[in-house]
């Protein structure tokens, strides 16, 4: 029963960066709205332009993503060789890709950097940085908008929990330990060189809590 569940949180994993996306979008949405509105008493318009500010650090991950799990593909492809069981197969030359090797029910040899141990280290830590938000935020604890943004809070740590949980079953039961090494080392760079570089440049995404030095944030959420 663990193996099969272990096998379809494999699949479910495959998607980290769709379940992550969905969830965080309407969050950074009604969070940074909300505390454009409440902390520099922006207009509407000031407010929704920087909402789409901050929603442009989804495109960056979802840009980080789609370069990176190519490149694994491409790598894997590039260093990999292809053995087949059957008495007659084509010379190694013809077989490009993983796929053309498989077509051929063939087992494909190649340098598999692990793509679960990069995408759930680097969806956990975005989730946990952009719900920093919430350190600077104040919402009428009666508000509508405060039963939804923590209903997306609670799903959004569940979902962590989630990713820390299949990146252990990662790290015990799949891939090589170099493999999930760089795995892992290319998803704390993607995050340093946005969150902790990138993003505290002007021209940029911006941090969930812009202009607020780490020393002085005051937890006012439940306020």
């Amino acid at each position: 029963m663990f193996l099969f569940w272990l096998f379809s949180g494999r699949y479910f994993v495959k998607l980290a960066w769709a379940w992550t996306l969905w969830l965080l979008l309407p969050f950074i949405a009604l969070t940074t709205y909300q505390f454009a509105q409440s902390k520099f008493l922006y207009g509407p318009t000031k407010s929704i332009l920087m909402v789409l500010r901050r929603l442009s650090a989804l495109l960056v991950g979802t840009a980080i993503w789609y370069i990176c799990t190519g490149l694994f593909k491409y790598i894997e492809d590039l260093t990999g060789t292809c053995s087949t069981s059957g008495e007659v197969s084509k010379p190694r030359r013809l077989y490009a890709t993983k796929e053309e090797c498989h077509q051929d029910n063939g087992i494909w040899d190649g340098f598999d950097i692990s793509g679960h141990s990069f995408l759930l280290s680097y969806c956990a830590l975005m989730i946990v940085e952009e719900v920093a938000v919430l350190e600077g935020l104040s919402i009428n604890q009666n508000s509508k908008l405060h039963v939804v943004i923590n209903s997306l809070f609670v799903s959004l740590c569940f979902l962590t929990a989630i990713w820390v949980f299949m990146f252990l079953c990662t790290a015990l039961y799949f891939h090589n330990f170099s493999q999930k090494l760089l795995g892992v080392l290319i998803g704390l760079s993607a995050w340093y060189g946005t969150y902790r570089f990138w993003y505290l440049k002007p021209f940029s995404p911006g941090l969930p809590l812009p202009n607020t030095p780490l020393t002085s944030k005051k937890y006012s959420y439940r306020r």
